[in-house]
């Protein structure tokens, strides 16, 4: 990435290493399919994909692509993460792996639900 800021993000995949920009397009469609309704924005300078709130970030570093924020909440995906957990439980897919899709695509189906779940409205009360 160079230090000019994005502000799409179009122009944050642009202006990405040439080997993440394939990458980086496939995990837009994959959230975009998991949440058709989000707004795409940038954010923290990465893109991200907005619902009722940060439903994922996701940006392209030296050596691996960068998926925020930690995601939790579905004991089998989180076993299938854990070699990906970074300190504070980002997740990290190094670029000289195979890109795990299917596991993003799980991700984001995840947080879409999560992000549905937490925006449901309190029942009102009876007068």
């Amino acid at each position: 990435m160079n230090d000019d800021h994005a502000e799409t993000i179009d122009a944050y995949i642009a202006a990405a290493a040439p080997e993440a920009r394939p990458i980086l397009r496939k995990i837009r469609t994959l959230i975009r399919k998991a949440a058709p309704d989000a707004e795409e924005t940038i954010s923290y300078r990465m893109p991200a994909f907005r619902g009722n709130g940060i439903l994922l970030y996701f940006a392209a570093f030296k050596n691996h692509i960068g998926l925020f924020p930690p995601v939790d909440g579905d004991a089998k995906l989180d076993a299938d993460l854990a070699r990906y957990r970074g300190p504070k439980g980002n997740l990290k897919f190094p670029l000289d792996e195979p890109m795990p899709y299917e596991l993003i695509g799980r991700i984001a189906a995840l947080r879409v639900a999560q992000d549905k779940a937490k925006a449901k409205p309190a029942k009102k009360r009876k007068a």
